[in-house]
């Protein structure tokens, strides 16, 4: 496709924004994707291109993080494996087998997580004891969530807060940070099924990247810099939005 340096420039900003949420709350997509259809992208073409911007904001964000110590990408090598396992395992299952029974199921699950954040108030404000062990818990999340967003994939950011805070009783900085290393890994492997299928536009995808880049690195730095005051509204928005484009695809 051609595209008028007018339609970049939005891009541009459009994949600065996104980045700037995701890298907080996750939920980027309802951003980026809704543009690139708006600019005459085919759908394909368009999920493609918006997992290659979004992987430059998950990685900007990660990064961050990281340096930070707010995220640790070595006691969390297990997670990266069995994510990128489930991942692989969804993004063949999903050329196999129809999605619609988890597309129906997928809003009333991020309806529980939201409620249950919105009425746990100090969920997340101080560290707290684990409910699962670590190797445990990542080996289940991650084949689990690495399968539904490497099959579906909307609210996967969510999932992976929700399920930090409440079973490792982490504070919402680091459910954040380490919610990015797992969204990262799934979302090279999606990248991969796109790119093999020639369903990217790399230009308007790099565009975008770019504008992650930075939009990731300034929300981050917000997000470790003000914690969970900052984090939890912005959460539970993106957290409502999903649901509610959700039921807009499926229902209406």
């Amino acid at each position: 496709m051609d595209l008028s340096s007018f339609t970049l420039f939005l891009l541009f900003i459009t994949g600065l924004a996104a980045g700037f949420v995701d890298s907080i709350a996750g939920g980027g997509g309802l951003i980026a994707l809704p543009v690139l259809l708006s600019v005459g992208l085919p759908p394909q073409l368009a999920l493609g291109t918006n997992k290659l911007q979004g992987s430059f904001g998950t990685l900007s964000a990660t990064i961050n993080f990281i340096r930070k110590g707010k995220a640790s990408l070595r006691e969390n090598l297990n997670g990266v494996a069995f994510t990128f396992l489930g991942a692989v395992l969804g993004a063949w299952a999903v050329q196999q087998i129809e999605a619609g029974f988890i597309r129906h199921l997928i809003p009333v699950m991020l309806f529980l997580v939201f409620v249950y954040t919105l009425m746990a108030k100090d969920l997340g404000t101080i560290q707290r004891q684990a409910k699962m062990g670590r190797n445990a818990f990542f080996m289940t999340f991650g084949l689990l969530l690495g399968f539904y967003d490497g099959f579906f994939g909307p609210g996967t950011g969510a999932f992976w807060t929700g399920a930090l805070l409440i079973l490792l009783g982490m504070d919402m900085t680091s459910a954040t940070g380490t919610t990015r290393i797992m969204n990262f890994t799934s979302n090279v492997v999606a990248l991969s099924v796109f790119i093999i299928g020639g369903n990217v536009l790399w230009t308007a995808g790099l565009v975008m990247g770019a504008g992650q880049i930075i939009g990731a690195r300034i929300g981050s730095g917000m997000a470790i810099k003000r914690g969970t005051p900052f984090i939890r509204p912005i959460f539970l928005t993106m957290v409502f939005l999903t649901i509610v484009r959700l039921i807009y695809v499926n229902y209406v």
